[in-house]
Order: C-alpha cells, then structure tokens, then sequence
C-alpha cells in the first residue's frame, strides 16, 4: 500500500492560503505582474494601472506583509519591487496558461 501524503502542519496551511488569497485579486494581481521586474512608487503604481493611491498602499502592504513584495526608500519616495520570484513564477505560470486557451 503507497504510503499516504503528510498533512499540512497549521502554519504551512495558512501561508498557503494567505498566497492563494493574495493572488485571488485582480487590483494585487496587477501589481506583482508589474512590480515582477522593476521597482515602482506608490504613485508610479497607482498612475500606470489607474488605481487611487490609497487603494494602491494598502494593497502594497497586505503585499509586504506576505514578503511578495519589498520596499526601499530614496528621500521621501518609497519604490517596491517583487520579493518571491517562487510566487511570482506561480502568477507567471497561470497567466501564460490562461492566455494559451
């Protein structure tokens, strides 16, 4: 008999579906496919997909706080850029699947 697949430990399982959740919205979607290779101001952000600020902030820090992106700072301007090239080449993946069919 093939041994069974261990399950999911609590944490592990919430991170997963942290990511998943992440992803699961087009406004943050459209960031990381931006931020994938180049690093962009909130402002940058917000002008070249036509968000408010506002919207664009918070999106970058529920962002940041799942370390998909970082951020750096130059005076008062603040520029983000991706952070988990594992994620970033999952969104990668299914955007090339989703315009393949």
């Amino acid at each position: 008999m093939e041994q069974s697949k261990q399950l999911l430990g609590e944490e592990t399982l919430f991170g997963v579906t942290q990511i998943f959740k992440a992803l699961a919205d087009p406004t943050r979607v459209q960031i990381l496919n931006l931020v994938q290779d180049q690093e962009y101001s909130v402002n940058d952000i917000a002008r070249t997909l036509g968000f408010n600020q506002t919207t664009v902030s918070h999106q970058l820090r529920f962002l940041k706080n799942l370390r998909l992106v970082k951020s750096r700072r130059e005076g008062t301007t603040i520029y983000y850029t991706q952070d988990d090239n594992h994620v970033l080449e999952l969104l990668s993946q299914t955007i090339r699947h989703v315009e393949h069919h």
